[in-house]
């Protein structure tokens, strides 16, 4: 009679644990960073219609790396949970760290119970009243959760984007100076950027990057896309506004929105208009 196949369960821990870290590894980074009005979201993606940043809920926002299917999964079920949450009781009952607690049990019995582990690791920011109130969760495929202070890199070369990072952000900057910091920290590791000039990186392009922010001042909605002539002014390639003083970029505020951009980007006195059009990503409930 043959012996049935036995694995210790550390060693099938350990297997399970490799192989989520190399699927991770392999996607591109993504950065979250908070800066003086809001939190944002930087990723490397060129795609236009796989998202990798998307909106859970007013004042929530969320990030991934990983296996594409199950990360959408995730960001759909966070929506769904946010949804009921906020009808059943109160709006401001939802929040981040209930969003988060909810992924880390998910991600959590998917690792111990079933054969593959999910591919992913995730974050889940909220923008607070004030900067002290902003919160970043970082989840990773085994359900652990942890509450960073200022940013979080994930996927791709994530320690030399944190060391980057760290060396460069400071507290309160603008958010021009923020996706300055971030895109150039992406840039220094981005196989995209290799080999330009003398064996440097050069910067990632506007359509190469998906851009979003949290913004605080924003009364309902805190979640807007930053796309099209609004994100190449914040680059500063290039995309100044109209009647602007030689020199000078509005951060917020493109004159003639691109497709998919928001009107009254950043400002707290426009009215809220993210309706958006089927697969702008930029209604309410699941996007891309």
């Amino acid at each position: 009679m043959t012996m049935p196949y036995y694995a210790s369960a550390e060693q099938v821990m350990r297997d399970r644990s490799e192989y989520a870290r190399k699927g991770i590894s392999r996607g591109r980074s993504v950065a979250v960073l908070t800066y003086a009005d809001g939190v944002l979201l930087i990723a490397e993606n060129p795609s236009s219609t796989l998202h990798k940043i998307g909106e859970i809920y007013d004042r929530i926002g969320f990030a991934a790396v990983g296996r594409y299917s199950e990360f959408e999964s995730l960001r759909v079920a966070g929506v769904r949970l946010a949804d009921v949450r906020g009808y059943s009781y109160n709006r401001r009952d939802v929040t981040g760290r209930v969003i988060a607690n909810a992924y880390a049990q998910t991600l959590g019995a998917i690792f111990t119970e079933q054969m593959k582990p999910y591919e992913v690791e995730l974050c889940v920011a909220e923008v607070g009243e004030t900067p002290e109130r902003d919160q970043l969760y970082r989840l990773t495929f085994d359900g652990s959760v942890v509450d960073e202070p200022d940013f979080v890199v994930m996927g791709g070369q994530a320690d030399a984007v944190t060391g980057h990072l760290r060396e460069n952000f400071h507290a309160g900057m603008g958010l021009a100076d923020a996706l300055k910091v971030g895109v150039d920290a992406l840039s220094a590791v981005s196989p995209a950027t290799a080999g330009s000039g003398h064996g440097g990186h050069a910067r990632l392009s506007a359509e190469q990057l998906e851009v979003a922010v949290l913004d605080r001042r924003r009364p309902k909605r805190a979640f807007r896309r930053v796309v099209g002539a609004s994100l190449h002014s914040l680059l500063g390639d290039g995309g100044t506004a109209p009647d602007a003083p030689e020199g000078e970029t509005h951060a917020h505020t493109p004159s003639q929105p691109a497709p998919g951009t928001p009107a009254g980007l950043g400002d707290p006195a426009a009215p809220d208009t993210a309706g958006g059009t089927a697969g702008s990503g930029e209604g309410p409930g699941p996007q891309g």
